[in-house]
């Protein structure tokens, strides 16, 4: 079957699904009850009740009452929640039950998060096998970032590829790049994520909470999730009858981060619908070495929007979005004298340079070199109820231009210019649970047609075609519960040939003179992932997990057809279309305790990959580095790998203070390349081992203006990595450091109404001055007036931020 006829049956599928499940009757249900105070039986107004199968829910009003309408008769996971109590998570049989009340108990922590990421329906965070990290909303308010992805760098097992402050890579347990999927809207984001300093297009705004789910045991994603998944979800949709608009701003001081966020969102009998408009912008960073970093600034700005009904028969949401960012790129160039920073310049017609300015470091508008990323995405998200079963069908479409602009002379003409298209899809049914006997099958993947619109190359145009089907169980027998599943995946790329003349110019037609830039290739892999795995809860405080894991990647196109140079890498990559997919054979064990006033948890995990893809540098016959085009030359190479580490979480409230937490997280991860000498042994950007330790204070009611005020204190440890890949000068070794951290808010309120929230955090106070081995800045040009190599990270930093809600209605 073609391609187009593959993409094509999934549309008249989901069309046809949404005409049956509209023009059905189906049995619309009501759940209505009450929340209270298991100890006092005082009634909680302001709980929040959620299905995340069904993305709907309801808020209890002042006397504690709630309803929740239009629901299927079908068993759901509902989730109750609300500050300073333990959440609580029950199976509830529509079919059988119409009036539910709460009683919710006093928590000092909150272990039982509900979790959607990898699974077919959501399910406890401690009774699914694989390793999953939560972070809230309120997580991601406390946190001082420039972007998303820096937000969840503090996580045990999460660290961060970055280029400056405006762009960052996830890495899970050392894993990065093309092997975590980034979810958002219900799609897999597609935007040119092979390259380093490609970062992640989603609005740090329009995220509500984020599930990191670490290892290759999800199913549900294909190829690129052999590290893990990354899923950034979005606010529930609001209950029936209810509208509300919400104002953000952030301020921060080190690099003079502006942002704010406009949003309004409304239900009104199903109708649903979210609009959103977000800005950013900072100009250069600083620390105490380099002083401000010349062009490291960035804008941003992003429009969501999302229309939908929410009904008996399931929901159908269309989510329309634009983002747009312009980060400069850092270069790292210096006047050999002074050490300051050089910018490049127009010598009346001749490309110089010149010391940068205080005007250059302040300034809100990146200069040349920067890039322009422009990125466009609908999604088309369905979740239909059929008899006691239900269907989700996703389609997507999604495309990148990604524009790079180096030449001083011509600075408002690109050089580089990726133009990708994708098709996302995903389509799969959960049949009716049967004697706690849960189980799903589908397919899923994506279409990619990719082309070079610039006058300079880098990778090959391309078109892609993938496709995997899967099915996913999950039996529970008591306390034990048992999940996995098993997933085929087939993929083609097709790297299309170039030829250029003397200049470098494109020329469709080879002649005498002109120089192949790429060779034609197209490429098939195949590949078999599964998992098996266990969980038992040992008694009501103690749990213990189990599961093994077998995951795939394909070579992306950068591995394969690269042949150019890499400016934002300030690098010439050379890629290999022999190269194999690669293959991990992963083993996770976890066991944790949840008390009162003790919550732990220890995760450890063995990982080896046969044919894993990396980049080595390449030397000259003289010893030094082998040059192209006046730039270090990189190869694209592969080897057998093991990873293994893993990460231990302790928190601590001690009776009677348990709104004091004494919170602990250490992770660890070694990369080694197997039979290799010592220069080679360890994998390139392997993540230093973390240890963070903190006091957090939180009191639910200071006085009637202020509620769920919180102060914390932390630090953060980073060990000398002192076990890099050394091998042709790839890498260097990075010292340890420590950062010292302080954050304190609260929420103003007037009646038990919330007129706005306040947070206020200060990262790196004693104003270190460090490279983060994951940092890629850390390998620009020596300073000669200082010795130092490489352009450090941003010194000490206050955030600002205020969240105002509008209720309307």
């Amino acid at each position: 079957m073609k391609k187009s006829h593959i993409i094509l049956c999934i549309i008249l599928l989901l069309l046809s699904s949404a005409i049956y499940a509209t023009g059905v009757t189906a049995s619309k249900i009501t759940l209505t009850g009450r929340i209270t105070d298991k100890k006092t039986g005082e009634k909680i107004a302001g709980a929040s009740l959620y299905i995340p199968d069904l993305q709907t829910g309801s808020t209890s009003d002042e006397n504690g009452n709630y309803t929740i309408n239009n629901l299927p008769n079908t068993k759901v996971l509902l989730q109750v929640s609300f500050i300073g109590y333990r959440t609580i998570i029950e199976t509830v049989d529509l079919d059988k039950v119409s009036v539910r009340n709460f009683e919710m108990e006093y928590a000092a922590t909150e272990m039982n998060e509900v979790v959607v990421t990898g699974l077919s329906k959501a399910a406890e965070q401690k009774r699914t096998p694989t390793p999953i990290a939560v972070l809230p909303r309120l997580a991601l308010l406390q946190s001082t970032s420039t972007n998303i992805i820096d937000a969840l760098a503090s996580q045990p097992g999460i660290s961060q590829v970055t280029t400056g402050t405006g762009i960052s890579k996830p890495v899970i347990r050392g894993l990065g790049y093309n092997r975590v999927v980034v979810v958002n809207d219900g799609i897999r984001q597609e935007g040119q994520q092979w390259g380093d300093e490609h970062g992640i297009e989603i609005d740090e705004f329009s995220v509500y909470k984020v599930e990191i789910l670490k290892g290759p045991a999800s199913l549900a994603y294909g190829s690129d999730a052999m590290a893990g998944v990354v899923n950034m979800i979005s606010a529930p949709t609001l209950t029936e009858g209810k509208t509300v608009g919400t104002i953000a701003m952030n301020y921060q001081t080190n690099n003079g981060l502006i942002g704010y966020s406009a949003d309004l969102a409304g239900n009104k009998k199903g109708l649903v619908w979210d609009l959103r408009f977000s800005n950013k912008s900072a100009h250069a960073y600083h620390n105490k070495y380099d002083g401000y970093v010349f062009n490291s600034g960035f804008r941003e700005n992003a429009l969501t929007g999302l229309i939908g009904l929410n009904k008996s028969w399931g929901y159908s949401h269309i989510i329309l979005s634009v983002y747009n960012f312009t980060p400069g790129i850092v270069e790292g160039e210096r006047d050999s004298l002074t050490g300051s920073f050089v910018k490049p310049t127009d010598l009346y017609g001749i490309a110089g340079s010149e010391i940068a300015s205080d005007k250059d470091y302040k300034s809100y508008f990146p200069l040349t070199p920067y890039q322009k990323i422009h990125h466009y995405k609908a999604v088309m998200n369905n979740s239909f109820i059929i008899g006691k079963g239900n269907l989700k069908a996703i389609l997507g479409f999604q495309q990148n231009q990604r524009q790079e602009y180096a030449d001083v002379l011509t600075p408002d003409e690109y050089g580089l210019y990726f133009l990708l298209n994708t098709i996302n899809y995903d389509v799969r049914y959960n049949l009716p649970e049967r004697n706690h006997f849960d189980i799903s099958f589908g397919a899923n993947g994506m279409q990619q047609v990719s082309k070079n619109k610039g006058v300079e190359f880098l990778i090959p145009e391309y078109n892609l075609f993938d496709i995997g089907v899967f099915s996913i169980f999950k039996k529970s027998f008591g306390k034990i519960d048992v999940s996995g599943g098993l997933r085929y995946d087939t993929r083609t790329e097709h790297g299309k040939d170039l030829y250029i003349d003397s200049d470098g110019a494109r020329i469709e037609v080879p002649v005498a003179g002109s120089i192949q830039q790429f060779t034609d290739f197209k490429t098939t892999f195949t590949g078999v992932s599964g998992s098996i795995g266990a969980t038992w809860q040992i008694s009501k405080i103690l749990f213990t997990k189990l599961n093994i894991s077998r995951g795939y990647r394909a070579p992306n196109i950068g591995e394969l057809g690269s042949n150019g140079v890499h400016g934002g890498t300030v690098r010439y990559e050379i890629g290999d279309p022999d190269l194999k997919a690669e293959n991990s054979l992963q083993y996770d064990y976890a066991l944790g305790l949840s008390t009162e006033h003790i919550s732990a948890e220890v995760d450890i995990f063995d990982n080896v990959i046969n044919n894993y893809v990396f980049t080595r540098k390449l030397s000259s016959s003289a010893g030094g580095d082998s040059l192209t085009g006046g730039y270090s030359t990189f190869k694209f190479v592969a080897g057998n790998a093991h990873l293994f580490g893993g990460e231990i979480r302790f928190d601590i409230h001690p009776h009677p203070y348990d709104w004091i937490h004494f919170e602990n997280a250490f992770s660890y991860v070694q990369s080694i390349q197997k039979s290799q000498p010592d220069s080679s042994r360890y994998l390139p950007f392997t993540p230093a081992p973390k240890l963070l330790t903190g006091i957090k204070v939180d009191i639910k009611v200071l006085n009637k203006f202020l509620r769920n005020a919180y102060a914390k204190f932390d630090v953060e440890n980073y060990f000398a990595q002192n076990k890099y890949y050394s091998a042709f000068g790839t890498e260097t070794g990075t010292p340890a450091y420590t950062l010292v951290n302080l954050g304190f808010g609260t929420d103003f309120a007037n009646k038990k109404r919330t007129i706005c929230s306040l947070y206020i955090s200060a990262t790196n106070l004693a104003d270190v001055a460090y490279q983060n081995h994951l940092s890629r800045l850390k390998y620009e040009p020596e300073n000669y007036a200082s010795g130092r190599t490489g352009v450090y990270n941003m010194g000490r930093n206050i955030s600002f931020k205020l969240i105002v809600p509008i209720g309307l209605k």
